[in-house]
């Protein structure tokens, strides 16, 4: 078990709520959230008596974590907020020159200090409209979203023709027999967990399959165990979208037994 710890993600909730509901013990969840029996305890602890909801803890979560925030220095309104905005819009600064020239300034004549990462911060965090479309076309870049592009294998198709949805049989599609399913990739923040959810188009049962990581080898892995414990006739086919965790395809379907 790591040493370092983080926090529970959506997908780690929804397994304790599960698991609760079949009975299981604290360490039971524990061992399979790979967590310590005493945070499985506080988080029961911290959603109250009565049956646990993920969906109400996770929001108590987001609420305490919101309010331990400290405010954004960047608040619209301000004489900072202006200073910033004015550069970045009309004279197309970039954040970085226009938090360095803060510093330079007299204090006399400084609104304030801000980081260009407060003030990237500030412009992705504006909600959409005129005036967040405007800070975004002054940076040098114009990104509508922070960070890199992503280049993954989902950016390009790996599905041969032949497979696509287009092409799926008439009796998948209008659900006349159990064993033909449908999946998603869930991930947590930053990426450090991963759940596969699995749905039984006929009959609507779910299976979530807990991964070890976010890559395509991970979720073969996590597909597999998971789906083997289910009888032959009801691993029919599967239905997915093109995202890059479903790039080994061919070997799941080959482990499986089951069209993709």
């Amino acid at each position: 078990m790591s040493r370092t710890y983080h926090h529970l993600s959506p997908e780690d909730r929804a397994v304790i709520m599960i698991e609760r509901q079949n009975g299981s013990s604290l360490r039971s969840i524990a061992r399979r959230l790979g967590r310590s029996p005493s945070t499985v305890s506080r988080e029961l602890q911290r959603a109250g008596s009565g049956a646990y909801d993920a969906t109400r803890a996770g929001q108590g979560y987001r609420e305490r974590r919101g309010a331990s925030r400290r405010p954004r220095l960047l608040i619209p309104g301000t004489a900072l907020y202006q200073h910033v905005y004015d550069r970045l819009v009309f004279l197309r600064w970039s954040p970085q020159q226009i938090a360095a020239r803060l510093r330079e300034m007299p204090d006399s004549e400084r609104p304030g200090l801000v980081s260009h990462e407060t003030i990237y911060a500030t412009i992705y965090a504006q909600p959409r409209g005129a005036l967040k479309l405007g800070m975004v076309a002054a940076l040098r870049q114009a990104k509508p979203e922070r960070g890199r592009r992503r280049t993954t294998a989902a950016a390009r198709s790996f599905v041969p023709e032949a497979l696509r949805i287009q092409n799926r049989p008439e009796h998948i599609e209008h659900r006349l027999l159990p064993g033909h399913w449908e999946g998603d990739f869930i991930k947590g923040a930053y990426n450090r967990s991963a759940v596969g959810v699995l749905v039984e188009r006929k009959t609507r049962f779910v299976v979530l399959c807990r991964m070890d990581g976010c890559t395509a080898a991970d979720a073969v892995e996590g597909f597999s165990r998971q789906m083997k414990k289910l009888p032959a006739f009801l691993r029919e086919s599967l239905t997915y979208d093109q995202g890059s965790e479903m790039a080994n395809f061919q070997e799941l379907s080959q482990r499986l037994k089951m069209d993709i």
